[in-house]
């Protein structure tokens, strides 16, 4: 990103701070909002055998507990809450729902960011991928994957209410008492072969076709199935224009997103500029560090399925552009990292079916980027196949 945009970007912070909010951004009620990254919720009364029934206290104090429960993809678990907190700078105290979210507080960067301070939430599995739902006084849901079941309160770490949730959590089997399968390892799929990956450039090159990031992932799936991925995930889709960018990140809203959604260079596979751009990452650190991806759709399909191949890297400071002495990202150079980050993160959603790894021949294990930069690989390329029965959730 360059100087010029630096002053922009900081600019727009400015002016956005110190003029009236779009009415849009206020939520009187956070509850009723969109909610794309969460579980799905149960529609109907759990009608499987109930295996655990456990109530916890939560004070104001804390940010996430361990429930010490474990549950499996296709469990209901219904919990409910009761009791309330009182911020010391608030004008009243709050249920589990929330507070408001209101002028001043639109900055503030919570765990769960479409509800309010206070709001009792959790989490579904490994903490440093798992997405953060809304529980609020009642929430029954249905697990994507299986994992620790974690609880908290909406707020940041320098934040204490004083005050007490009564949490009490119900896990109700599937019927059947089968749980689903999601991201099953296998040894191999169909059609990911060497003669497939003849057709696959190894390397992304920019627009002079200097060679750049190693092609380290292929997703298998319809477009519908692989936004909704990544979006279940939290990885925010990247906008190509750059002024469209920093007016649509900044004005629209002050959420995550907006700090994710800085440009994103245009590199080329099949001819052609990325299809979709991809980032992750917690807004405080996204300047110099950014889990990125860029993917394009492959002029063939692997038996009747639509191909998206991948170039995944993650950005952890910067450095000089070999290419004309300017500055960009500088990339982790061990690559693998970031593949293994895009297993994790997609796989925790419960919409990956089958997980695999292949290795092409001759493969790509040392190189340089198109701005000079280097990274090593294993050469193996990860294959998630998406699940798109109606089942998933």
């Amino acid at each position: 990103m360059n100087k010029v945009l630096f002053v922009l970007r900081l600019s727009l912070v400015g002016a956005v701070l110190s003029s009236p909010l779009p009415a849009q951004l206020v939520r009187e009620n956070p509850a009723a909002s969109s909610q794309p990254l969460q579980p799905k919720q149960s529609e109907q009364t759990p009608s499987g055998q109930r295996r655990i029934s456990q109530e916890i206290q939560i004070t104001g104090e804390s940010t996430w507990t361990d429930t010490g429960i474990d549950v499996n993809a296709g469990e209901h678990v219904l919990i409910t809450a009761t009791g309330t907190l009182r911020y010391a700078d608030a004008k009243a105290g709050n249920t589990p729902d929330g507070l408001a979210r209101g002028f001043k507080d639109l900055i503030r960067v919570l765990p769960f960011n479409d509800a309010g301070r206070g709001a009792l939430i959790g989490r579904i599995g490994d903490v440093d991928i798992a997405q953060a739902f809304l529980i609020g006084v009642k929430r029954d849901l249905v697990a994507p994957v299986s994992g620790r079941l974690s609880v908290g309160i909406n707020q940041t770490t320098s934040d204490t209410g004083d005050g007490t949730y009564a949490v009490r959590i119900e896990v109700y089997a599937p019927e059947g008492g089968t749980a689903r399968v999601v991201a099953r390892p296998v040894d191999s799929l169909t059609g990911i072969d060497n003669k497939l990956f003849s057709k696959i450039p190894r390397r992304v090159g920019d627009k002079e076709g200097n060679p750049g990031d190693m092609v380290n992932f292929l997703i298998l799936g319809s477009e519908d199935a692989m936004q909704r991925v990544f979006t279940t995930a939290g990885w925010v889709k990247v906008d190509a224009d750059v002024k469209d960018t920093v007016l649509h990140g900044l004005i629209e809203s002050l959420s995550k997103e907006s700090y994710l959604t800085m440009p994103m260079s245009q590199l080329y596979l099949f001819g052609r500029a990325q299809d979709y751009g991809w980032a992750h990452a917690e807004p405080i650190s996204v300047v110099r560090s950014r889990n990125h991806l860029r993917i394009w759709k492959a002029p063939f399909q692997v038996h009747g399925q639509t191909v998206w191949v991948g170039a995944a890297t993650h950005d952890i400071g910067f450095e000089i552009d070999q290419r004309n002495n300017g500055i960009t990202h500088k990339i982790d150079p061990n690559i693998d990292l970031e593949r293994e980050y895009v297993e994790r993160t997609l796989s925790s959603t419960g919409l990956v079916a089958e997980v695999t790894h292949f290795l092409p021949d001759k493969p790509l294990k040392e190189a340089k980027t198109a701005t000079g930069g280097t990274f090593n690989s294993n050469g193996q390329v990860l294959i998630l196949k998406l699940d798109e029965s109606p089942a998933a959730p």
